[in-house]
């Protein structure tokens, strides 16, 4: 009995050991795009919440092996490496090529995954077979992929590049493209399935899957190796590609590997039957009504980051207006610069200088305040210029008429000039209001995720860019209806013509 309890003890002390290993280390955070779509990552079609994909399960048995906690950080697939060199999350998972280009800037690990390229046409297309035969032809795939290389390496090529999965093989069936190139994981999960679309020819090119680490973290790089030697030795690299439907001879090669598939692909059956199901008007209405719960979470981060930042671009811009019109002239030549800049230059532009080119100056922001910085600046250059033009248009012996009751400049500005300005200038600003509600979707280039960006994944899910999309402006008109009443309001309340005038006292 005593041996009993001293071996149960020692299992419960090892136990709370490898517990508090696990606590002690931190999560595993790994950057990757859910609008990437299938099979790679993305909203789980049986409950939108939850991200799955073979690389979340590739994660998972990594993280497992080195006794942590996998954490996702959703990212936009172009400014993946940006976001890892800036220090956004440890490592990058998101069927990132291992090109010598990227090489230069961050180091791989060994290859979790070694595929090739695909075409894809429409059924009744023969004359395509080969990257030669699309000569003269229109071809889609993903921006910045190593596909887009190869077809712009291609003479007398039409390239056609995508943000998205599931847009490009849209476009094919819609014959705006005569084929896509894309990597054949992609290829079995969004042109296969279509009914109107084949793949064709043989395999294109060789490419290698490799999870992005810093230059500086030899030691994680070491440790992910590690992880990954061991879960490919031990049969659960295997079992992941099988469930996912992803097994092919390159990787058979690669981990001399010849047997036959060792489990269903469950994953990959699931997927097909979930985006091929016909469903009755009511079902879909509550499918629908399941999304709302997750654009509604996107349209609150939309919110938030729409009102901080027009708060601040109706507070810098005033204060710009007031130093360009009122200050000496050098110093008001420093407003007029930075309306040009900020007007001159893309918003997109500057989001990505502010959150993956200050880092290099050692200013690193947060992704909110990075892009409450980016919008507010932006917007205070438009901002500026309305309230000068309504300052400008009050008559200037108003101003006169102040200095000459002996006001000083700073009290007729106060009391007498900005009033009459605001009624001239709330319209346009309200304009402006809606306008950046609509701009903060190019948030999700520094890692957030707002209402477009919800939309954009649920859409690649499902393939429905018509129904969510009616969702989803749905929700941005209901965001700005509320902000254009209080604009009528504040109107009717600075509309001096409108006001009942005040009677004289009786004799």
């Amino acid at each position: 009995m005593c041996n009993r309890c001293s071996l149960s003890a020692l299992l419960l002390l090892f136990s709370a050991s490898l517990f508090s290993q696990t606590l002690d280390k931190p999560p595993l955070r790994w950057g990757g795009d859910a609008e990437g779509g299938a099979p790679y990552s993305f909203p789980d079609p049986r409950d939108p919440s939850k991200i799955i994909g073979y690389e979340v399960d590739l994660v998972a048995a990594l993280a497992a092996e080195m006794n942590r906690q996998p954490e996702f950080v959703q990212n936009q697939w172009d400014g993946l490496v940006p976001g890892l060199q800036r220090g956004n999350y440890d490592i990058i998972v998101s069927g990132l090529e291992i090109t010598l280009d990227r090489q230069q800037e961050i180091s791989f690990s060994d290859p979790y995954y070694i595929t090739f390229e695909q075409l894809t046409v429409r059924q009744e297309t023969d004359d395509i077979h080969s990257l030669a035969d699309c000569s003269g032809k229109t071809v889609g795939t993903l921006k910045f992929s190593l596909a887009d290389r190869i077809l712009h390496a291609q003479p007398n090529v039409d390239v056609r590049s995508y943000e998205g999965d599931v847009t490009v093989y849209e476009d094919l069936a819609n014959r705006r493209l005569d084929a896509v190139l894309m990597d054949h994981p992609i290829a079995i999960y969004y042109g296969k399935p279509k009914t109107k679309l084949k793949l064709v020819g043989a395999p294109i090119s060789r490419m290698q899957y490799g999870i992005g680490v810093r230059k500086e973290d030899s030691d994680l790089l070491a440790e992910v190796n590690r992880a990954l030697k061991s879960i490919s030795d031990e049969g659960k690299l295997r079992e992941i590609l099988d469930r996912w439907g992803l097994w092919n001879d390159l990787m058979a090669q690669h981990l001399h590997d010849n047997r036959p598939a060792t489990v269903p692909a469950s994953e990959y059956e699931a997927y097909l039957k979930t985006i091929k199901v016909s469903r009755k008007p009511e079902e879909r209405l509550r499918q629908y009504l399941g999304y709302l719960p997750l654009l509604g979470k996107g349209a609150v981060i939309t919110v938030e980051l729409s009102i901080v930042s027009m708060f601040w671009a109706v507070v810098i811009g005033l204060l710009v207006t007031l130093v360009r019109l009122y200050l000496p002239r050098p110093i008001s030549k420093i407003a007029v610069l930075y309306v040009e800049i900020m007007r001159g230059t893309p918003l997109l532009l500057q989001l990505f200088f502010i959150f993956y080119g200050l880092p290099n100056v050692g200013i690193k922001l947060a992704p909110f305040l990075a892009a409450v910085i980016g919008l507010g600046l932006n917007y205070a250059a438009y901002e500026a210029e309305l309230y000068r033009a309504g300052i400008q248009s009050i008559p200037h012996t108003q101003m006169e008429a102040a200095l000459a009751l002996g006001m000083t400049r700073a009290q007729a500005v106060r009391h007498i000039i900005l009033p009459q300005a605001v009624r001239f200038v709330i319209p346009p600003v309200t304009n402006d209001f809606i306008a950046l509600l609509k701009d903060s979707s190019l948030v999700s280039v520094i890692t957030m995720v707002e209402l477009t960006k919800v939309y954009g994944q649920l859409a690649a899910t499902y393939y429905d860019y018509f129904g969510i999309g009616i969702l989803a402006a749905a929700m941005y008109l209901l965001i700005g209806l509320p902000f254009v009443r209080l604009s009528r309001l504040a109107e009717r309340h600075f509309n001096y013509q409108g006001r009942t005038p005040v009677k004289a006292p009786a004799n």
